[in-house]
Protein backbone atom coordinates (compact mmCIF):
# COMPACT_ATOMS: atom_id res chain seq x y z
CA UNK A 1 0.00 0.00 0.00
CA UNK A 2 1.24 3.92 -0.81
CA UNK A 3 0.25 6.96 -0.98
CA UNK A 4 1.69 10.35 -1.88
CA UNK A 5 2.83 12.34 0.69
CA UNK A 6 4.19 15.88 -1.41
CA UNK A 7 5.85 16.50 -4.59
CA UNK A 8 8.57 18.54 -5.65
CA UNK A 9 6.95 21.12 -8.01
CA UNK A 10 7.36 25.01 -6.73
CA UNK A 11 3.95 26.51 -6.79
CA UNK A 12 4.43 30.27 -8.48
CA UNK A 13 1.20 31.57 -6.62
CA UNK A 14 -0.59 31.02 -3.59
CA UNK A 15 -3.26 28.10 -3.67
CA UNK A 16 -6.23 29.76 -2.90
CA UNK A 17 -8.90 27.97 -4.66
CA UNK A 18 -6.90 24.63 -3.45
CA UNK A 19 -7.36 25.41 0.02
CA UNK A 20 -11.04 26.96 -0.31
CA UNK A 21 -11.90 23.30 -1.94
CA UNK A 22 -10.45 21.78 0.89
CA UNK A 23 -12.62 23.70 3.36
CA UNK A 24 -15.73 23.41 1.46
CA UNK A 25 -15.56 19.69 1.59
CA UNK A 26 -14.50 19.25 4.93
CA UNK A 27 -17.06 21.76 6.18
CA UNK A 28 -19.80 19.31 3.75
CA UNK A 29 -18.42 16.35 5.29
CA UNK A 30 -18.80 17.52 9.17
CA UNK A 31 -22.34 18.55 8.45
CA UNK A 32 -23.16 14.92 6.84
CA UNK A 33 -21.56 12.91 9.84
CA UNK A 34 -24.39 15.20 11.98
CA UNK A 35 -27.14 13.55 10.09
CA UNK A 36 -29.05 10.50 11.44
CA UNK A 37 -28.78 7.90 9.12
CA UNK A 38 -32.03 7.77 7.45
CA UNK A 39 -31.58 11.58 6.93
CA UNK A 40 -28.26 10.98 5.67
CA UNK A 41 -29.76 8.09 2.83
CA UNK A 42 -31.86 11.20 1.61
CA UNK A 43 -29.30 13.51 1.45
CA UNK A 44 -27.39 11.26 -0.45
CA UNK A 45 -29.96 10.63 -2.95
CA UNK A 46 -31.24 14.32 -3.09
CA UNK A 47 -27.84 16.03 -3.72
CA UNK A 48 -25.54 12.95 -5.21
CA UNK A 49 -25.59 11.95 -9.14
CA UNK A 50 -28.30 8.87 -9.35
CA UNK A 51 -27.90 8.12 -13.05
CA UNK A 52 -31.02 6.68 -13.61
CA UNK A 53 -32.80 9.71 -12.32
CA UNK A 54 -30.69 12.36 -14.59
CA UNK A 55 -32.72 12.71 -17.82
CA UNK A 56 -36.22 12.52 -15.99
CA UNK A 57 -36.04 14.63 -13.15
CA UNK A 58 -35.42 17.74 -13.98
CA UNK A 59 -33.22 21.08 -13.28
CA UNK A 60 -32.39 19.86 -9.41
CA UNK A 61 -31.40 16.25 -11.00
CA UNK A 62 -28.65 18.22 -13.97
CA UNK A 63 -27.49 20.10 -10.38
CA UNK A 64 -26.20 16.84 -8.82
CA UNK A 65 -23.54 16.87 -11.53
CA UNK A 66 -22.11 19.85 -9.25
CA UNK A 67 -22.98 18.62 -5.85
CA UNK A 68 -22.19 15.72 -5.98
CA UNK A 69 -18.77 16.78 -6.06
CA UNK A 70 -19.30 17.90 -2.36
CA UNK A 71 -20.32 14.60 -0.78
CA UNK A 72 -18.02 11.88 0.20
CA UNK A 73 -19.06 8.26 1.60
CA UNK A 74 -16.44 8.58 4.76
CA UNK A 75 -13.89 9.72 6.44
CA UNK A 76 -11.21 7.87 4.47
CA UNK A 77 -13.11 9.02 1.28
CA UNK A 78 -12.50 12.73 1.83
CA UNK A 79 -9.36 12.19 3.63
CA UNK A 80 -7.74 10.53 0.06
CA UNK A 81 -9.48 13.03 -1.72
CA UNK A 82 -8.24 16.00 -0.23
CA UNK A 83 -4.29 14.58 0.02
CA UNK A 84 -4.51 13.96 -3.45
CA UNK A 85 -6.34 18.04 -4.08
CA UNK A 86 -3.34 19.19 -1.88
CA UNK A 87 -0.75 17.49 -3.20
CA UNK A 88 -1.35 17.69 -6.73
CA UNK A 89 -4.23 20.86 -7.43
CA UNK A 90 -1.98 23.98 -6.19
CA UNK A 91 0.19 22.94 -8.93
CA UNK A 92 -2.31 22.87 -11.46
CA UNK A 93 -4.04 26.53 -9.98
CA UNK A 94 -0.18 27.99 -9.93
CA UNK A 95 -0.19 27.03 -13.99
CA UNK A 96 -3.77 27.72 -14.72
CA UNK A 97 -4.57 31.20 -12.19
CA UNK A 98 -7.20 30.89 -9.45
CA UNK A 99 -10.36 31.56 -11.60
CA UNK A 100 -9.85 29.44 -14.75
CA UNK A 101 -8.90 26.52 -12.05
CA UNK A 102 -11.74 26.98 -10.41
CA UNK A 103 -13.88 26.31 -13.68
CA UNK A 104 -11.44 23.33 -14.80
CA UNK A 105 -12.22 21.83 -11.63
CA UNK A 106 -15.31 22.08 -11.89
CA UNK A 107 -15.85 21.49 -15.30
CA UNK A 108 -13.46 18.42 -14.46
CA UNK A 109 -15.80 17.04 -12.11
CA UNK A 110 -18.72 17.09 -13.95
CA UNK A 111 -17.36 15.57 -17.41
CA UNK A 112 -15.96 12.84 -14.88
CA UNK A 113 -19.70 12.02 -13.55
CA UNK A 114 -21.15 12.46 -16.74
CA UNK A 115 -18.89 9.76 -18.42
CA UNK A 116 -20.18 7.47 -15.56
CA UNK A 117 -23.52 8.22 -16.62
CA UNK A 118 -22.95 7.29 -20.19
CA UNK A 119 -21.39 3.96 -19.02
CA UNK A 120 -24.33 3.10 -16.75
CA UNK A 121 -27.58 5.37 -17.63
CA UNK A 122 -29.72 3.16 -15.58
CA UNK A 123 -28.45 3.28 -12.27
CA UNK A 124 -30.21 4.17 -9.34
CA UNK A 125 -27.02 3.96 -6.84
CA UNK A 126 -26.41 7.94 -6.04
CA UNK A 127 -22.72 8.68 -7.03
CA UNK A 128 -21.08 11.15 -4.69
CA UNK A 129 -17.72 12.41 -4.79
CA UNK A 130 -15.01 15.06 -5.40
CA UNK A 131 -12.48 12.16 -6.99
CA UNK A 132 -13.48 12.44 -10.57
CA UNK A 133 -12.53 16.06 -10.50
CA UNK A 134 -9.29 15.66 -9.03
CA UNK A 135 -8.60 12.68 -11.47
CA UNK A 136 -9.20 15.91 -13.90
CA UNK A 137 -5.89 17.78 -11.71
CA UNK A 138 -3.93 14.24 -11.98
CA UNK A 139 -4.11 14.23 -15.20
CA UNK A 140 -3.32 17.92 -16.16
CA UNK A 141 -0.35 17.26 -13.75
CA UNK A 142 1.02 14.32 -15.92
CA UNK A 143 0.76 16.54 -19.03
CA UNK A 144 2.32 19.91 -17.77
CA UNK A 145 4.95 18.18 -14.62
CA UNK A 146 5.73 14.28 -15.93
CA UNK A 147 9.48 15.38 -14.48
CA UNK A 148 8.18 16.11 -11.57
CA UNK A 149 8.87 13.97 -8.35
CA UNK A 150 6.35 12.83 -5.87
CA UNK A 151 7.32 11.41 -2.57
CA UNK A 152 5.34 8.47 -1.47
CA UNK A 153 4.73 6.13 2.07
CA UNK A 154 5.15 2.70 0.80
CA UNK A 155 4.30 0.10 4.02
CA UNK A 156 3.59 -3.65 3.81
CA UNK A 157 3.24 -5.14 7.64
CA UNK A 158 6.34 -3.39 9.40
CA UNK A 159 8.02 -2.41 6.40
CA UNK A 160 7.93 1.26 5.79
CA UNK A 161 9.74 3.24 3.54
CA UNK A 162 9.37 6.78 1.94
CA UNK A 163 10.72 7.24 -1.69
CA UNK A 164 11.03 9.59 -4.56
CA UNK A 165 9.28 8.34 -7.87
CA UNK A 166 8.50 10.00 -11.17
CA UNK A 167 5.11 11.31 -11.62
CA UNK A 168 4.82 10.21 -15.05
CA UNK A 169 5.30 6.54 -14.00
CA UNK A 170 3.00 7.35 -10.42
CA UNK A 171 0.43 8.89 -12.48
CA UNK A 172 0.52 6.64 -15.95
CA UNK A 173 0.26 3.69 -13.52
CA UNK A 174 -2.68 4.89 -11.74
CA UNK A 175 -4.39 5.56 -15.03
CA UNK A 176 -3.77 2.10 -16.55
CA UNK A 177 -5.02 0.97 -12.89
CA UNK A 178 -8.01 2.76 -13.65
CA UNK A 179 -8.40 1.65 -16.70
CA UNK A 180 -7.86 -1.75 -15.77
CA UNK A 181 -10.51 -2.16 -12.97
CA UNK A 182 -13.08 0.04 -15.07
CA UNK A 183 -13.03 -2.65 -18.02
CA UNK A 184 -13.02 -5.41 -15.20
CA UNK A 185 -16.18 -3.46 -13.75
CA UNK A 186 -18.34 -3.46 -16.58
CA UNK A 187 -21.22 -5.81 -16.61
CA UNK A 188 -21.47 -4.90 -12.53
CA UNK A 189 -22.20 -1.41 -12.55
CA UNK A 190 -25.67 -1.91 -10.80
CA UNK A 191 -23.87 -3.34 -7.79
CA UNK A 192 -22.24 0.29 -6.95
CA UNK A 193 -18.56 0.47 -5.92
CA UNK A 194 -16.40 2.76 -7.17
CA UNK A 195 -17.17 5.21 -10.30
CA UNK A 196 -13.72 3.89 -12.50
CA UNK A 197 -15.15 5.82 -15.13
CA UNK A 198 -15.87 8.97 -14.03
CA UNK A 199 -11.50 8.28 -13.01
CA UNK A 200 -10.90 7.94 -16.12
CA UNK A 201 -13.58 10.48 -17.65
CA UNK A 202 -11.94 12.74 -15.62
CA UNK A 203 -8.36 12.57 -16.27
CA UNK A 204 -8.93 12.46 -19.94
CA UNK A 205 -10.87 15.73 -19.58
CA UNK A 206 -7.95 17.24 -17.52
CA UNK A 207 -5.50 16.36 -19.91
CA UNK A 208 -7.54 17.95 -22.70
CA UNK A 209 -8.15 20.87 -21.14
CA UNK A 210 -4.99 21.69 -19.80
CA UNK A 211 -4.36 21.69 -24.09
CA UNK A 212 -6.94 23.95 -24.18
CA UNK A 213 -6.19 26.19 -21.27
CA UNK A 214 -2.96 26.28 -20.20
CA UNK A 215 -0.63 28.12 -23.15
CA UNK A 216 -2.04 31.34 -22.53
CA UNK A 217 -1.84 31.37 -19.02
CA UNK A 218 1.45 30.46 -18.83
CA UNK A 219 2.84 32.81 -21.06
CA UNK A 220 0.59 35.10 -18.93
CA UNK A 221 2.17 34.29 -15.54
CA UNK A 222 6.04 34.42 -17.10
CA UNK A 223 5.65 38.08 -18.60
CA UNK A 224 4.36 38.90 -14.72
CA UNK A 225 6.96 37.28 -13.11
CA UNK A 226 9.49 39.33 -15.55
CA UNK A 227 8.13 42.21 -14.93
CA UNK A 228 8.75 42.53 -11.12
CA UNK A 229 12.40 41.20 -11.62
Amino acid sequence: MFIPTRDSTLRLTPPYITVGLIIVNCIVFVYQITLPPEVLSEWFHGYGLVPARLFSGGLRSWLTLFTTLFLHGGFLHLAGNMLYLWIFGDNIESTLGHGKFLLFYLACGIIAASTQVLINPNSSIPMIGTSGAISGVLGAYLLRYPHARVKILFWFFLFIRQFWVPAGYLLGIWFLLQLFNGLGSLGFQSQGGVAWFAHIGGFLAGFVLLLVLEPYERKRIWKKLNRNY
